[in-house]
């Protein structure tokens, strides 16, 4: 954030394919930065993982540079057919999480609707050669022909980042898989479905522990389903989920095995006043994202129209409103007709939970200063994909004279939305996806 509180940001890269002709495999469904902000892991539809690393060059130069060049990508998850049920099973990727590095490797979870893996990255620059039982090319060496005792030598050879899959994490799941989270102790993660949370231990592939189970014995009795779920980022005990009712529970492990007392709910109070009580009040209030702050003493909930801050020592109410895309509540009937009001935003903080960043539509993407209470709308556009071009806050015209830099509200694309933000955590640097391209910013220079 600049330090009058105005926010300024300005283009630094664009990642994928410029073509207007997009295959549906290249649509980015996730992005994530690691815990010190030097990757960037993208995944698709079509099950493949893009690691960026951070130009060292643009690290060391005056002012700093946010800029990325791809590092390893690989296929994490194949299409596959659960034959049982029939069904498909896609391998678009919907979540990625990094683990803390803990030696020269890099890993990383990535999940499917019902498959999670573990992926170790690893460079490898040199190599072993002067074998005595294989020659150089592998293959082995005739044992008659062998007259002397060789001793291998390591040699230098062109860098070459590597992908292993070093745990698949399979079968636990009946519905599809919407969160995974690693906890703050390392060795565990979540992971959430529809009605369930599994608790996993990283080196145990083959049994999980059921920390949540919403499921009624008699499914017609459903009423809300499981939209998202988070450990907290200190606390290994506590861990928070979101529901289609609007509602955010906050668990303890340390009372029981199964988690279905919460020891916190939060629940806007029920709005009084009937004006705003519609047809599509339950499906607007759903949440399709939430995220705690890197400190633990705050989270952030996203729903269709807004995005919500909670104070975890507050239950009965938010802290702070701010208004996404407010001039969409008229057109909701459309946006019900054409499926996009159950599109599922994400959210994120910046490094120092001063900021806050969420998705639109027509490519917009809002980010929020706590500080100053003041907000922008930029757009993640081909038009300025020249480095250093600074974004122009964008504003959209709901009715009457339209100015010449607004946009029409009834002109706004609704195939062009912004699902998946990231902020890197130590500086103001931002990675946003929209449909197959990723745009990196950063702060004005």
């Amino acid at each position: 954030m600049a330090g009058n509180g105005e926010t300024s940001w300005c283009f630094s890269q664009i990642k994928g394919a410029l073509d207007d002709d997009v295959t549906e495999a290249d649509i980015i469904s996730c992005v994530e930065f690691n815990h010190d902000g030097e990757l960037l892991a993208t995944g698709d539809k079509g099950g493949r993982v893009v690691i960026f690393q951070r130009d060292p060059s643009s690290k060391a130069s005056t002012p700093r540079r946010g800029e990325y060049n791809v590092y390893s990508t690989f296929q994490s998850h194949e299409p596959e057919f659960d034959y049982l049920k029939s069904l498909e099973i896609e391998e678009k990727i919907n979540k990625i999480r990094w683990l803390r590095r803990k030696n020269q490797s890099h890993f990383l979870l990535s999940t499917n609707d019902k498959t999670i893996k573990l992926w170790k990255v690893s460079e490898r620059d040199k190599r072993v050669e002067g074998y005595n039982t294989r020659e150089d090319n592998g293959s082995i060496r005739d044992p008659a022909s062998i007259n002397s005792l060789r001793v291998p030598s390591i040699k230098p050879m062109d860098l070459m980042v590597e992908a292993s899959p070093r745990r698949i994490f399979a079968n636990a799941h009946t519905y599809h898989i919407n969160s995974i989270s690693v906890n703050s102790d390392q060795e565990t993660y979540l992971s959430a479905d529809d009605l369930r949370i599994n608790l996993w231990h990283l080196e145990i592939t083959d049994q999980s522990f059921n920390i949540v189970d919403i499921k009624p014995a008699n499914m017609e009795e459903l009423t809300e389903v499981i939209t998202a779920a988070e450990f907290h980022p200190t606390e290994c005990n506590v861990f928070v989920y979101s529901s289609s009712k609007g509602t955010i529970r906050l668990c303890d492990m340390r009372s029981s095995a199964l988690c279905d007392r919460h020891a916190k709910l939060f629940e806007e109070p029920e709005d009084v006043d009937t004006t705003n009580k519609s047809f599509f009040r339950e499906i607007i209030s759903s949440i399709s994202d939430v995220k705690l702050s890197n400190s633990g003493r705050y989270m952030i909930s996203r729903d269709y129209l807004s995005i919500k801050v909670w104070d975890l020592h507050m239950e009965t109410k938010p802290i702070e409103t701010y208004p996404v895309h407010e001039y969409l509540r008229t057109k909701l009937c459309s946006l019900y007709e054409n499926d996009c009001i159950f599109d599922k935003f994400e959210c994120c903080w910046n490094g120092n939970d001063s900021a806050i960043m969420t998705g639109s539509y027509n490519n917009f993407f809002r980010i929020f200063d706590r500080n100053t209470n003041k907000d922008v709308t930029l757009e993640a556009s081909r038009d300025i994909i020249k480095p250093k071009t600074v974004l122009k806050p964008r504003k959209v015209c709901t009715g009457g004279k339209r100015k010449k830099d607004e946009i029409s509200v009834d002109c706004l694309a609704f195939n062009k939305r912004i699902l998946h933000t990231a902020w890197h955590p130590l500086e103001n640097i931002i990675a946003v996806a929209a449909t197959n391209n990723l745009f990196i910013f950063q702060d004005k220079f």
